[in-house]
């Protein structure tokens, strides 16, 4: 008999609660329309409620737990009201990251039909690429275990190491031309642009030297170099033009959220964290406190991870039912905007998390 595929549940704090249990029910529905084998849950209490129970931020064996299950699903973590004695938060979605290898954090930026777009332009509508985000190393490398590596702090003056190594650089490189690859052939795209400051620090200019390694193995698809800060200006200026872009974990933390409030907002913002041998799918957003279990939260961020999260199973189990219900799912988001069926309270509508839910279900038994 052929194994259950099995996720591990982590909701965390927030409303990382509620939209968990949403994109859980709409996975479901998108299996059982699809014929997808059937999922197991594994709930794994962590995050800041938790810690401030217990002292610690994930519950023991949980992160044992988390590696041996085919997927890892991420409500939301943090609290701003809970953090360590120096004022960070909360964070063991960064030792997971680490301890499994999560190098490709993958943020994809699409804008969809009668949702809100921050740019006059009519172009704006065509928007539709990946922020490729490094997500073991950089700057958050000091960051990533919470004991101080890297790091030197004194009285007078705290510095944080900015870490880049060729291992993971050249599988980072390799995962953006890949991806790139499997874009063009949905007709998306086909470009990598690397993302850097190479012209200030070396460890920038050896991110870029890799790049520029690894780009001649892919002639099919185009790339090109840009600096940080000229791609914050040219998301503004014309964000269509870019396909996948691949970048330092810092970066990739800031632009992606910029790029997120091109296409409405952080509630559309989803996020998948792939290394060789696990993958971790959660909402880009926070744990937004203030709204937990008011049914006000959009959970289409997160319901999009759970598509994520499909598609990654389609490949690791190698059943193409799942890559079935994840575009039965991504087409469902599509369909409802489309009608203007999706009205989150995010973008000044009318429909909370709940409503949200239901109608991505219902535009599931639709197809």
């Amino acid at each position: 008999m052929t194994k259950t595929p099995s996720v591990a549940l982590i909701k965390g704090d927030g409303i990382g609660i509620d939209v968990a249990e949403a994109t859980i029910e709409v996975v479901e529905a998108a299996i059982a329309a699809t014929g997808a084998p059937a999922l197991s849950y594994s709930e794994i209490k962590a995050g800041a409620g938790y810690f401030s129970q217990t002292g610690h931020d994930i519950e023991p064996g949980g992160e044992e737990r988390a590696g041996e299950a085919d997927a890892i699903f991420l409500g939301a973590i943090g609290m701003p009201s809970i953090r360590h004695d120096d004022g960070t938060e909360i964070a063991p979605h960064l030792r997971l990251r680490e301890r499994f290898g999560l190098y490709a954090g993958v943020r994809p930026v699409k804008a969809y039909p009668n949702a809100p777009q921050r740019l006059a332009d009519p172009q704006a509508a065509g928007i539709d690429l990946i922020i490729l985000r490094e997500s073991t190393e950089g700057l958050f490398y000091s960051a990533a275990t919470h004991n101080g590596r890297g790091q030197s702090i004194t009285e007078d003056a705290v510095s944080d190491t900015l870490m880049i190594t060729r291992p993971t650089t050249e599988k980072l490189h390799n995962f953006a031309f890949r991806l790139a690859a499997r874009r063009k052939e949905k007709g998306r795209g086909g470009q990598v642009t690397c993302v850097d400051k190479a012209n200030v620090f070396a460890s920038m200019a050896f991110f870029r030297k890799i790049f520029d390694e690894i780009a001649p193995n892919y002639p099919d698809i185009k790339s090109g170099h840009a600096y940080v800060d000229a791609m914050a200006l040219n998301l503004i200026r014309y964000p269509w033009a870019y396909d996948v872009l691949v970048m330092e974990n810092m970066f990739g933390d800031i632009l992606s959220d910029l790029a997120g409030g091109l296409v409405g907002g952080m509630g559309m913002a989803s996020c998948a964290e792939i290394g060789d041998n696990h993958g971790l799918f959660q909402p880009a957003h926070g744990s937004a406190p203030d709204i937990m279990g008011q049914d006000m939260a959009n959970p289409l961020a997160a319901i999009l991870s759970g598509g994520l999260m499909l598609d990654y199973l389609a490949e690791k189990t190698g059943d193409e039912a799942f890559e079935k219900a994840a575009t039965a799912l991504e087409t469902a988001v599509e369909n409802g905007f489309s009608v203007n069926r999706l009205r989150p309270m995010e973008f000044g509508g009318d429909m909370g998390t709940k409503a949200v839910t239901a109608e991505v279900i219902s535009q599931i038994s639709a197809l």
